[in-house]
């Protein structure tokens, strides 16, 4: 008889933990994940984990703790034991990182190395997955980009996670952890925040739709950006866990549309024209714009057959279809 896999996400009530956290129990693992005081009250994510009777306190388990807190990150690692843990907790948003990037070099970089010391110490056999951004590239004079291609951070985010990757790195070479960095490129779901122009975006056509809304205010429309679905990029990250070398590895479509589309695309779902309802605001500009971010999967193709299902149109239609269903049921 097989053992039972344990994992601990760090994160679990965000997209991609929630989305993680549903994997992992389908592929009969125990799964504990972290929650932080502020985020208890935002559970929706994992409402529906929390009160199924068959797995609650029998194989799903939730754990708290804070990544700003070593002591708590210790004792939830020493006590659970996990075979896998996958850090799906930091400050992931780029425009709150340029008002808060103190916290964001913290939470999303220094963290890192909390954890990988406190695994070092405890059981160097954990397997850790890190979701680091390609956002690292920046501008990268690099067009696809790869897992060798040069980091040129733009924003406090990237920054930080730059610094995870390297940690990462490191304490895979120096003392041979199975440590690993999934490079993730957009990617969205209808889990996504409003904070976020993709969510923004399809909440607003169901809104508008719905008579709910009269506008919508964006900033940059040219962005091109490499969008996948969340949790096709979380089916991945287990999968990454379970090579036999330990890699890093490029994660994305490998093609990019503009937030033009994006907004394009979601209002012709609900027969509206965008026209009619857009309004440019310069305060959603950043102070730093990246490059051409747009991924090659060809590592992740040749290593594990790797291949995005979901692609542009299908994601957004996800997205609005959601948010047309939330509205129509009373969830604004």
């Amino acid at each position: 008889m097989s053992k039972i896999k344990k994992a601990l996400i760090l994160g679990v009530t965000g997209q991609d933990g929630s989305y993680l956290a549903e994997i992992l129990l389908e592929k009969g693992y125990e799964v504990h994940g972290m929650v932080r005081r502020s985020a208890t009250g935002n559970t929706r994510n994992i409402e529906h984990l929390i009160n199924d009777e068959n797995i609650s306190e029998k194989s799903f388990f939730l754990e708290r703790g804070d990544l700003a807190d070593v002591t708590s990150l210790y004792r939830i690692i020493s006590t659970v034991r996990p075979d896998e843990i996958y850090n799906e907790a930091d400050q992931d948003h780029v425009s709150w990182s340029f008002a808060i990037p103190a916290y964001s070099y913290d939470i999303t970089g220094s963290a890192v190395g909390r954890i990988l010391e406190i695994i070092r110490q405890i059981n160097p056999s954990i397997r850790y997955f890190q979701p680091c951004t390609s956002n690292m590239f920046g501008d990268p004079g690099e067009i696809p980009q790869n897992e060798e291609t040069r980091f040129n951070p733009k924003s406090p985010y990237a920054v930080a996670k730059a610094f995870a990757f390297m940690q990462v790195k490191y304490y895979r070479e120096a003392y041979g952890m199975f440590a690993v960095n999934g490079i993730l490129y957009n990617h969205e779901s209808p889990r996504r925040t409003e904070e976020y122009v993709t969510r923004k975006i399809t909440r607003a056509a169901a809104m508008i739709s719905a008579g709910l809304q009269k506008k919508i205010s964006l900033g940059d429309m040219t962005a091109e950006i490499d969008w996948g679905y969340a949790r096709e990029y979380m089916e991945t990250a287990q999968k990454i866990l379970q090579q036999d070398r330990p890699e890093d590895f490029i994660i994305a479509t490998g093609e990019t549309h503009t937030v033009r589309e994006w907004l394009d695309e979601s209002f012709r779902i609900v027969n509206l024209n965008p026209e009619d309802y857009l309004e440019i605001n310069p305060k959603f500009l950043r102070p730093t714009k990246t490059g051409l971010l747009v991924g090659d999967i060809s590592k992740a193709r040749k290593s594990f057959n790797y291949e995005p299902k979901v692609k542009f149109k299908e994601l957004v239609r996800i997205m609005v279809e959601s948010d047309v269903k939330d509205i129509s049921s009373g969830k604004k």
